[in-house]
């Protein structure tokens, strides 16, 4: 009889944590589809902040892009496809680029960048001073010679709904936070 009742309490102890268990999954599971995503850097136009290869973790819920964040972008009519950049401007601001004082602007003041990789030198086909449509953002590489970006008329400033995360975290080749 006592047999039967360790047996029991050994199942039913069993069970308990199998159902821990199952709910812990269930939680990781909806928080990597709906709260945070992991995505890998393709591409050198975010360096040195990002490098080809390093590992992302991105919030997706509550992303309000802003001046200065770092953001994954879903370009329209390219399924798959993300663009990182860094976020230079939102709705309504103006933003000037001088290209002999590889300067940026915006709203008449002057960014400090710290980030950048080297000078401002790239014009592409975008001419400046611009005004950001009301719900677009403004987005540039960190490495401005070879970034593809807002100053493209083929990328252009991206609808801010197109914004699928904000960068948080890099994961590799080594951890730490994102400015």
């Amino acid at each position: 009889m006592d047999d039967e009742i360790i047996r029991r309490q050994m199942a039913g102890e069993f069970f308990d944590w199998l159902e821990i268990f199952t709910h812990l999954i269930l939680l990781v599971l909806l928080c990597f589809t709906f709260v945070f995503r992991f995505v890998t850097v393709d591409g050198d136009s975010m360096a040195p902040t990002l490098r080809s290869g390093d590992h992302l973790c991105i919030q997706l819920l509550g992303c309000q892009a802003e001046a200065g964040d770092i953001v994954v972008l879903a370009p329209e009519g390219e399924r798959g496809h993300l663009l990182i950049k860094r976020v230079i401007a939102t709705g309504g601001q103006t933003v000037d680029i001088d290209f002999e004082t590889h300067e940026v602007w915006v709203d008449g003041k002057l960014l400090e960048e710290p980030y950048l990789a080297e000078p401002t030198l790239l014009q592409a086909d975008v001419h400046f001073p611009v005004t950001v449509p009301e719900g677009h953002l403004f987005v540039m590489g960190d490495n401005r010679n070879i970034s593809l970006d807002s100053r493209n008329t083929g990328i252009g400033m991206p609808d801010a709904r197109r914004v699928v995360g904000k960068a948080l975290l890099r994961l590799s080749p080594s951890t730490g936070w994102i400015d």
